[in-house]
């Protein structure tokens, strides 16, 4: 989302770099260049303003760091004020205190609220919670059979509402279900409208005063940018929202609502949806989106994201199996499988510091989705002996393959000259001191040994 924004950002200070100090000269040139980078980001006008003054009068006013070059010095009070617009801490959901805890989710049609819902609900119950799905939506077709299907699919129990029902009383009895079941979080799925009006704002008002809400989350469609800042701003003056929820974030819009929508509504962004599966929805972290923006990685969530995905016994055992050379083409499919669900490649690799130098070079391939794909498709194409033992795979065998998946024999042929490279290489390793276990013996002095 932010790659137009970064890579404007990334010449400004290239040109810093260039001059020996900094003075109210270079600042104000470099200063006048990130106010037009952040209005082509489709940041708000006022923001963009704001930012750009504090920025220049904290990196004037600073005293200058003898180990920061100007470019670095620069860098790091835009880091710092970036992570403020963003919103400075990371707020989530209070969990804690009432029970249970009743979300309300809001927002224009169209902004993803009923997905929203199904996600979040997975989230929670990974943390252990006991979600229930409430869909008080009774205009949009299909909207609490689009609910159901999600609880299904999540393993969550979903209210069963009906088109006859008032949204009102459909929250009054998802609770007294809740006290019965045990349900600790409701999620309620509003209704949204193509535009505010007073409708829409009346049934979400009426809900507000008739049931004790923990938190209000207007979901918001990141792709629309300044449009979904103002209906924040409008929702949040009538409602008192506690959050913000955007959607669409990992696709090609200029991150103007992300950048704008804190300063403007007062609100925390709480979450963010980056993709359509029902397990890419993140807590958001202002500083680590301030980070990939400014071309610093996101190693933390890379970390988090391998973690929630990899199991140790699993790690553990495939660490035995590259040591004892078993590593079988069965192990390297599981791997894949767990690459994809940490997310797509384009997003992992967005996470890694100095990606987007990496990215301009000219020979650096791209992460391709499609070849992850048809690596899978082989793999499952091979029979059971075939992936314990890759040196059985002749000719005839790899036509098999190919025609079992779909691919040319090339691609077989480089799949599995892909494997056995790598097992090359990690015999190399497995050869040097201290591989694998990691630590290299030093060498004591003459007269002493070791216990």
């Amino acid at each position: 989302m932010f790659e137009n924004l970064s890579d404007r950002l990334e010449g400004v200070f290239k040109k810093l770099r260039g001059h020996g100090k900094l003075s109210e000269e270079n600042i104000a040139e470099a200063m006048k260049e990130v106010r037009t980078a952040l209005l082509e980001a489709d940041v708000n006008f006022k923001v963009a303003k704001e930012f750009v003054a504090t920025v220049t009068e904290k990196a004037i006013g600073r005293e200058v760091s003898k180990s920061l070059s100007p470019g670095q010095q620069v860098i790091k009070i835009v880091h710092e004020e970036l992570v403020e617009l963003l919103g400075g801490v990371t707020e989530q959901i209070e969990l804690d205190g009432r029970q249970p805890v009743i979300i309300m989710m809001a927002g224009l049609q169209g902004s993803g609220k009923t997905t929203t819902s199904g996600k979040l609900a997975k989230l929670l119950k990974g943390k252990g919670r006991k979600p229930y799905l409430v869909p008080a939506d009774i205009y949009r077709p299909a909207a609490i059979e689009q609910l159901q299907v999600l609880g299904s699919q999540l393993d969550v129990p979903v209210h069963p509402s009906t088109t006859e029902m008032k949204p009102v009383d459909i929250c009054h009895q998802a609770i007294n279900e809740a006290a019965i079941h045990n349900y600790d979080t409701l999620i309620i799925d509003t209704a949204g409208r193509l535009h505010v009006d007073e409708a829409l704002m009346g049934e979400l008002k009426g809900i507000q005063e008739a049931i004790p809400l923990s938190e209000i989350l207007f979901v918001a469609d990141s792709m629309t940018g300044q449009d979904a800042v103002t209906v924040a701003h409008k929702f949040n003056s009538d409602l008192e929202i506690s959050g913000v929820v955007l959607t669409k974030m990992e696709g090609d819009a200029r991150g103007g609502a992300a950048l704008s929508i804190k300063n403007i509504t007062g609100k925390p962004i709480k979450f963010v949806g980056i993709g359509e599966g029902l397990d890419e929805l993140e807590v958001f972290h202002p500083e680590r989106v301030a980070s990939r923006i400014l071309g610093m990685g996101d190693i933390l969530t890379l970390i988090e994201k391998a973690e929630a995905v990899v199991d140790k016994k699993e790690a553990d055992k495939i660490a035995r199996k590259l040591k004892k050379n078993q590593f079988t083409l069965e192990d390297f499919l599981e791997q894949i499988q767990q690459i994809k669900k940490m997310g797509s490649l384009e997003q992992i690799m967005d996470m890694v510091p100095g990606i987007n130098k990496l990215k301009k070079l000219k020979d650096v391939p791209k992460p391709d989705e499609k070849e992850l794909v048809k690596t899978e498709a082989i793999i499952r194409s091979m029979t059971a002996k075939e992936r314990k033992n890759h040196q059985i795979i002749n000719t005839s065998r790899r036509k098999r393959i190919a025609a079992g998946s779909g691919t040319h024999i090339s691609d077989v042929n480089r799949v599995i000259k892909s494997y056995s490279e790598m097992l090359k290489m990690m015999k190399k390793i497995r050869g040097k001191p201290g591989a694998i276990t990691g630590v290299k013996r030093r060498k004591l002095p003459k007269g002493m040994k070791r216990r």
